[in-house]
């Protein structure tokens, strides 16, 4: 055997006792000749036990070239190999780990010693399955719908249909549809529009009214597409396919649009609900974890890397509900007197952090007959504004964006406002585009710029409902401006001052709280919640137990999931008002649907309040202390 000079061996020692990663030497036997204290933490093996052992008895046994012959070969021609692989600890807990080695050798080229570094990878491989179960969930979605769904690449081949489509063409998926020319269905001519306009011109499915079935014969259908996006990439496209060859002619011209509305809205509900339920263990429990003691610099990073990107997903979802709540007509304005300056300055205060990393310069101003508080919806208004700021950062490397409001010349009952950035600027050919769905500033193929294209088609359509209109200016290199409209009638003066989120939890009594949360991931991210605010959460996982649990208990609040096995959030809801009357705890609806007209059935099933999932926090707080005010 080898015997390795460990005076030959030449790292930083420091970095070797202090690293927050494992370090192990090992011999050009594969032998494990010592290893660093994070080693020795990761495994529960301490020094002792890992010295003169191969290093491939500590792999899972279901792992391949974890031995030094293995690992030797994957380096191929060169010193240097990276890769992710199944460990198990002292415990028997398995670790997934991404595993660095390097060879040394002397100057003959004869090996000296490897330096093996393992980054325990366990949790972000668990977030990795998530998503996963996700997709499948999402999969579902395709397998159960009425409509044929067909998935098809940009080469115009289908990538997968479902069991609709087989029984609508003849065809069967497995050996006769995946792979097939999707031309053979709807025609070449209509492959090449969807490929080439329908990511900014949604009137293309309109012109897809037939099906040919594999004997030849036309099926009449409504069309839907729907563009799909994997990392941020248009990687194919959604083709669904209403049947309608047995309804009247008559009658389609009349429900031709309210069909496809209302099979869209069905789909992104469903959608909605599949998505936004594991999204809400995601980013409960990477909010859970940010607040442990103790977390390296490297866990925060990777933790804060996975609630950004949760995040980013959750704006994505809510971008398509709202565009498709919009377009469906199942959205209305909720006016009230509000501060117009306090409205501006908190939509600043969303994408100032992301300025100041640009060092860019933010200010608004309001011409003097400007009132200073106004009747209307300051939520919609404020979702415009923060679209529009968001666009102006994402799109400004450096100088500044402003907010200007004043009165129409023409118009005294309506306000303009003006954003103004010093940017790349847009192509005066394409000032008009943007404001459709899923258009891009800049085009798609070589984007620098994230986003899925849906926040200025959405705020002119909430322009519009506020009674105003929005167009852009740019002459294509020198910065952008964005005017937009909205009438307004003058409100009295609002009460100054508004309580902070510190000061509401400051304020929140202690609580008894009954949970009651089918999906186990769920219940934990809420009773961690709940818990870390200083209430008392006892845990039940269907409506029948909550029943059961009131009958044996007080509680001051229920916060009940709809969707339960055996007894369902509503029928619950029902039992208890029926028999406790005044005295029944309060009942906060609790549910990942998130469409128009679900708080409202939830209130007229007599619960007193409903919360979406993903369930943020200050949205807990905000719920608590009203109803401590009560």
């Amino acid at each position: 055997m080898h015997r390795v000079n460990l005076n030959q061996v030449t790292f930083n020692q420091q970095v070797y006792d202090h690293a927050s990663f494992g370090i192990g030497l090992i011999s050009p036997e594969g032998m494990v000749l010592t290893v660093n204290p994070a080693m020795e933490k990761m495994f529960g093996y301490t020094k002792e036990e890992f010295d003169s052992r191969p290093i491939g008895t500590f792999a899972h046994p279901d792992e391949t070239d974890t031995d030094i012959a293995g690992l030797r070969s994957l380096m191929g021609d060169g010193d240097e190999v990276q890769i992710e692989r199944r460990y198990l600890k002292k415990n028997g807990e398995i670790m997934w780990v991404l595993l660095s080695v390097k060879l040394f050798s002397d100057a003959a080229g004869k090996p000296l010693y490897y330096i093996a570094q393992m980054i325990d990878i366990t949790k972000q491989k668990e977030s990795e399955r998530r998503l996963q179960e996700s997709v499948e969930r999402y999969t579902s979605l395709k397998k159960y719908n009425h409509d044929a769904v067909i998935s098809f690449g940009l080469d115009g081949r289908i990538i997968n249909t479902n069991k609709v489509t087989e029984e609508l063409t003849g065809y069967v998926n497995e050996t006769e549809l995946i792979g097939m020319e999707l031309a053979n269905l709807i025609g070449q001519e209509n492959v090449d529009k969807i490929l080439e306009k329908s990511l900014y011109d949604n009137s293309i499915e309109h012109h897809i009214d037939k099906l040919f079935t594999k004997s030849g014969n036309a099926v009449e259908v409504l069309a839907s597409i729907a563009p799909i996006f994997v990392s941020e990439q248009n990687i194919g496209f959604y083709l669904i396919c209403k049947d309608i060859s047995e309804q009247k002619k008559l009658l389609l011209a009349k429900e031709a649009a309210e069909s496809t509305n209302k099979a869209k809205s069905e789909f992104l509900a469903m959608m909605s609900h599949e998505i936004r339920t594991p999204m809400n263990g995601v980013i409960g429990m990477t909010d859970i974890l940010l607040d442990t003691p103790d977390l390296t610099e490297e866990q925060r990073n990777c933790i804060e890397v996975i609630r950004q990107s949760g995040e980013t997903l959750l704006g994505i979802i809510n971008d398509i509900l709202d565009l498709s709540k919009i377009e469906a007509g199942r959205t209305e304005l909720q006016e009230e007197p509000f501060d117009l300056r306090l409205c501006i300055k908190e939509s600043f205060s969303v994408i100032s952090g992301r300025a100041e990393e640009k060092k860019l310069a933010l200010s608004y101003t309001l011409n003097h007959d400007v009132p200073d508080h106004i009747y209307g919806d300051p939520d919609r208004l404020k979702q415009v504004l923060i679209n529009l700021l968001g666009n102006a950062v994402k799109f400004t490397p450096t100088g500044s964006i402003s907010v200007k409001v004043e009165h129409a010349r023409t118009k005294p009952d309506t306000l303009v406002f003006t954003v103004t950035d010093t940017g790349i600027g847009i192509d005066p050919k394409r000032l008009e585009d943007i404001f459709e769905p899923f258009a891009q500033i800049d085009s798609f193929m070589n984007r620098r710029h994230e986003g899925t294209g849906l926040g200025l088609a959405i705020s002119r359509k909430l322009v519009q409902m506020m009674g105003g209109e929005i167009y852009a200016e740019s002459d294509g290199s020198r910065g952008s401006s964005f005017i937009f409209t909205i009438g307004f009638k003058p409100a009295s003066q609002l009460p100054e001052g508004h309580p902070t989120l510190e000061l509401l939890q400051q304020n929140t009594v202690h609580t008894k709280i009954l949970l009651a949360e089918d999906n186990p991931i769920n219940r934990l991210v809420m009773s961690k919640m709940l818990e870390k605010l200083g209430h008392e959460v006892t845990v039940v996982t269907n409506g029948q137990e909550v029943i059961e649990e009131v009958s044996r208990k007080a509680y001051d609040i229920i916060f009940m999931d709809l969707h339960m096995p055996v007894l369902n959030g509503f029928e619950a809801t029902r039992m208890l008002k029926e028999s406790l009357k005044d005295k029944c705890p309060r009942i906060v609806a609790v549910t990942a649907n998130a469409l128009k007209g679900d708080r409202e059935k939830c209130l007229e099933a007599g619960m007193d309040e409903y919360i979406s999932k993903p369930v943020k926090r200050e949205n807990v707080i905000k719920l608590l202390c009203q109803f401590a005010a009560v």
